[in-house]
């Protein structure tokens, strides 16, 4: 743990203090680089990375949990627990844990997973755009998408803003990828044919590893993206589609993007990954 002090008075800002203090950041590498980002945000960042934060109802026996209380969110540990780190006082110190004291605890999302992928992505190609008008409607294929930075693409349910999980300022909203090769190895391993349209993501692709793509900036034709997290298959998509579905695509149900440069997609573009920024040179000690 790296402590730090809390910049914003309210609960979100004690909540991300204590994130990034126990994750060893720096606030600009975190979902909170002006002092606070909401649960969700803390949630979709973490995802990206194979951790989430998980509700506990008493003190963690063992290890780093926080503990809130009201507006106040502290870090604590050991066995029996202490307060180690309170980020709202210039010193850190805080009362002890109680009895009673609930909070949260940082947890793996699959425990077999490491927590990057220093795979390279390769590059791709577009198979088939979707779009659907409005939440539980069907996707339907179109032949050119035109795709707006910040929003998504033009008449997506997610580009209004009424997507089943449409949330303002979450990440990951713009746009969904999918991988051809995913749904064949669904249909080849389980016998569940899922069509393109079925998986209810924006953008077919082939011959590239989108689960590399966390993290890494890329282009889709003239459109600028940023791989945000994987898109899991939920209980959503199994409704839509049949049972087995939601195991079947675990860890292969594509990619959440934002679109960081808009402007038009078509089936046959390119998917290219950009080089990863190589860190400057620390200045020489004199």
């Amino acid at each position: 743990m790296r402590p730090v002090q809390q910049r914003v008075p309210t609960h979100d800002g004690a909540l991300s203090a204590c994130l990034v203090a126990l994750l060893e950041l720096d606030w600009a590498e975190s979902p909170a680089p002006d002092g606070e980002a909401p649960l969700a945000s803390w949630q979709s960042w973490l995802a990206a990375r194979n951790q989430q934060l998980v509700r506990i109802a008493e003190p963690l026996g063992a290890g780093f949990w926080l503990a809130e209380r009201g507006d106040r969110v502290v870090v604590c540990f050991g066995a029996p627990p202490d307060v180690v780190w309170d980020p709202a006082t210039p010193l850190g110190a805080a009362d002890a844990p109680g009895p009673d004291d609930a909070g949260w605890v940082l947890a793996s999302l699959d425990p077999a997973l490491a927590p990057g992928d220093a795979r390279e992505p390769g590059t791709g190609t577009v198979e088939a755009l979707f779009v659907a008008d409005a939440a539980a409607q069907p996707m339907r294929a179109i032949s050119a998408a035109v795709a707006v930075a910040g929003r998504g693409l033009e008449g997506d349910r997610y580009w209004a803003g009424t997507g089943h999980f449409s949330m303002p300022g979450k990440t990951g909203q713009d746009l969904t990828l999918v991988a051809r090769e995913a749904l064949d190895a669904l249909h080849a391993e389980t016998g569940i044919r899922l069509e393109p349209a079925d998986a209810r993501r924006n953008v077919l692709t082939t011959g590239i590893d989108l689960n590399a793509l966390v993290g890494r900036r890329f282009t889709i034709g003239e459109v600028e993206c940023l791989g945000q997290r994987w898109c899991e298959p939920c209980a959503h998509l199994q409704r839509f589609t049949q049972p087995g579905v939601l195991r079947g695509l675990i860890h292969r149900g594509g990619l959440r993007a934002d679109v960081l440069r808009g402007g038009t997609i078509r089936p046959g573009d390119a998917i290219v990954v950009s080089p990863r920024a190589v860190p400057s040179e620390a200045p020489a000690s004199r």
